[in-house]
C-alpha cells in the first residue's frame, strides 16, 4: 500500500450531487445520526437541474405544495406551479436549515470509480481529490446532463447555439431569427417566453406533444398565513394534491382507454387557440395520450398561432450554413438555435465511471437496458445506491415521493450493514434483479407507456427501462426495508496460508449463499 492510500480521506457514505435526492440524502443520513458523509457536486453551488435550467419560463409542471419534501415544508410558495428561482431558492434553504454545508464539497467531479473488492470499499476520484467510501448514493439524476442530437452542418452554423439548460444569458434575442428544436416540457415554456422579443420563431417539431391547461394561479397572502400559522392545512393541501394523482395512477398503468376523455380535453383546448385547421393538423398527436409526458401549459398554443412563429412538423436534419432543412425538406433561416431536445436518460454519463467488483462498467452491464432491484441496487455494483434508478419515474406525480422512499431505504440498508457488524457490504443477487426486472417488464406491458403507440425516452431498445408501474403508495411499500436475502453478504478474506473464506456470502463472487474467494465467478443471469 503507498502513502497516497494511507493518507487518502475515508467517510462511510459519499453522495454524489447536491440536487433534490443528493440533499435529501444528506438530510435523512444526518436524522439518523449519521455525519460521516459528504456530498459530492460537480458545480459550485446546491440545485441540481434546478441550478443549471434557467431558461425563460423555466417552471415546475407538479404543484409546488407536492414538489417539496414533506420534512421540509414551504408555506411560502409563490404560486400553483412555481418557478425555477424559487424551488432554487428552497432547495438552498433546506441546505441551510438542516445544517449540510460542512458536508458539501463543490467542484468535486465524480471522475471514476472504481469497488474494492479486497477492502470492500469505493475508491473515488473527483476534480478535487481522491477518497474512499464504504457506500456510495449516486443522486446525479436523470436530467443533468443534455443531449445534442449529431446534426450534420451543425459546427458550421454561423450563429448561436445552445441547449436549453445551457441557456446563453449573455445572447440577446431581440430582433433575431430563432429555431427552437424539440417539444418536450421546456420548449413549451421557452416559446411563449421567447416569442414575442424574436424577429421570426421556428418551432422544428418531430413529434407534437399532448398539451393540457395549466392551472396556475398566485397564492395568495391569506393562503400564506393559514399555511404558516397552521401547518396541518398545508399539509392537508399537500395530500389532496397526492391523493388525486394516486387516483388517476390507474388509468394510465391499467386502462389506457379511459384516457381518451382527457384526449378530448386537451384537443378542446388546442382549438380555443389555434384556428388554423392546417396548423391544428400538425400539432394533433396520433398516439394515446399519456404515452409520451403529458405538458401543461396556457400559453403555448397562442404563441403559436402568432404570425411570425411557424411550425415545421418535422426534425431537424441538416444545417447549411445559416440554413436548416428539416426531414421533410422544409427551409428555414436562422440566426440561433436552441436545443429543447432533453437529457441522458437511459445512458447517464455517470455509469460510464463507475466501475464494480466484476470489472465492469455500469454502462458495460446496463449496455441492454437498465436494471435496479428496487430501482436502487445493481448487482455487481457492492453498497452503491441509486436515487432516481431505473424503473423508478413518473408520468402522474411528485419525483420527490419517489425520492423520499428511496431515502427510507437507504437509511434501512445501512441499518442492515450495521446488524451484521464489522466489514460488510451487499451485492444485490442477479437472481433478484431478474426477478424485479421481468416483474416491472410484465407490469409495464399493458401500460400507455408501452402500447400507447409512440416512440418516447421512457423506452430504451423496445424496453421501457424508466417508469413505475404503480403507485406512489406502493413504491413506498416495496422500499420501506432491505429484504438481505436478495443481497449477498460480503466480508473481507482471511488472510494467511489456508485460510478459509467467511461463511456467509464471501467475496463478490459467492452464489445464493455458496463460500468462494474475490471474483469466484458469478450468480447465473
Amino acid at each position: 500500500m503507498t502513502g497516497a492510500e494511507v493518507t487518502r480521506e475515508h467517510v462511510r457514505v459519499a453522495v454524489i450531487g447536491a440536487g433534490f435526492g443528493g440533499l435529501g440524502a444528506a438530510v435523512r443520513l444526518r436524522r439518523a445520526g449519521i455525519t460521516d458523509f459528504v456530498v459530492l457536486e460537480r458545480a459550485g453551488a446546491v440545485g441540481g437541474t434546478w441550478r443549471d435550467n434557467t431558461y425563460p419560463g423555466c417552471a415546475c409542471d407538479v404543484p409546488s405544495h407536492l414538489y417539496s419534501f414533506s420534512f421540509a415544508p414551504n408555506p411560502e410558495w409563490p404560486r400553483n406551479f412555481s418557478g425555477q428561482p424559487h424551488i432554487r431558492a428552497y432547495l438552498e434553504r433546506v441546505t441551510d436549515t438542516f445544517g449540510l454545508r460542512p458536508h458539501l464539497r463543490f467542484d468535486s467531479e465524480v471522475r471514476a470509480m472504481r469497488w474494492d473488492s479486497r477492502a470492500l470499499h469505493w475508491e473515488i476520484d473527483t476534480a478535487s481529490g481522491a477518497l474512499t467510501a464504504d457506500v456510495v448514493v449516486s443522486a446525479t439524476g436523470p436530467l443533468s446532463d443534455p443531449k445534442i442530437p449529431d446534426i450534420p452542418g451543425l459546427a458550421g452554423f454561423p450563429g448561436r447555439v445552445f441547449h436549453s439548460s445551457r441557456w446563453d444569458h449573455g445572447y440577446d434575442l431581440r430582433g433575431k431569427r430563432v429555431a427552437v428544436i424539440g417539444t418536450g416540457a421546456s420548449a413549451i415554456q421557452i416559446v411563449p417566453a421567447i416569442h414575442r422579443e424574436v424577429d421570426r420563431l421556428t418551432l422544428f417539431q418531430r413529434t407534437p406533444a399532448w398539451v393540457l391547461p395549466r392551472m396556475d394561479r398566485r397564492i395568495s397572502a391569506a393562503e400564506h398565513w393559514l399555511h404558516t400559522k397552521v401547518p396541518a392545512t398545508g399539509a392537508l393541501r399537500r395530500a389532496v394534491l397526492w391523493g388525486v394523482r394516486e387516483l388517476q395512477t390507474g388509468s394510465f398503468t391499467k386502462r389506457p382507454d379511459s384516457l381518451r376523455l382527457v384526449e378530448r380535453m386537451a384537443v378542446r383546448h388546442m382549438r380555443r387557440a389555434i384556428q388554423d385547421p392546417a396548423l391544428r393538423a400538425r400539432l394533433t398527436p396520433d398516439y394515446r395520450i399519456g404515452c409520451k409526458r403529458v405538458l401543461l401549459s396556457g400559453d403555448y398554443y397562442p404563441a403559436l398561432a402568432q404570425p411570425h412563429v411557424d411550425v415545421v412538423a418535422a426534425g431537424l436534419k441538416e444545417v447549411r450554413g445559416s440554413t436548416l432543412v428539416a426531414a421533410d425538406g422544409t427551409e428555414a433561416e436562422a440566426d440561433a438555435i436552441i436545443f429543447g431536445t432533453g437529457f441522458h436518460v437511459t445512458d447517464m454519463p455517470i455509469a460510464r465511471r463507475v466501475t464494480g467488483a466484476y470489472g465492469t462498467t455500469l454502462a458495460e452491464e446496463w449496455r441492454d437496458g437498465m436494471e435496479a432491484l428496487r430501482g436502487t441496487s445493481a448487482a455487481g455494483f457492492p453498497n452503491l445506491l441509486t436515487i432516481i434508478g431505473p424503473n423508478t419515474g413518473l408520468g402522474t406525480s411528485s419525483m420527490i415521493l419517489i425520492i423520499e422512499a428511496q431515502l427510507a431505504y437507504l437509511i434501512d440498508y445501512l441499518r442492515q450493514l450495521d446488524v451484521l457488524g464489522g466489514k460488510v457490504a451487499l451485492d444485490a443477487r442477479p437472481s433478484a434483479v431478474r426477478a424485479w426486472t421481468d416483474r416491472m417488464a410484465e407490469r409495464l406491458s399493458r401500460t400507455v407507456w408501452n402500447v400507447g403507440g409512440c416512440d418516447s425516452w421512457y423506452l430504451q431498445g423496445g424496453r421501457n427501462t424508466t417508469v413505475w408501474p404503480g403507485t406512489t403508495a406502493e413504491f413506498r411499500r416495496v422500499t420501506r426495508r432491505v429484504d438481505v436475502t436478495e443481497y449477498r453478504v460480503l466480508r473481507p478474506e482471511r488472510e494467511g496460508p489456508g485460510a478459509a473464506p467467511d461463511a456467509v456470502g464471501v467475496g463478490v463472487g459467492a452464489g445464493a449463499g455458496a463460500g468462494g474467494g474475490v471474483g469466484a465467478g458469478r450468480e447465473a443471469r
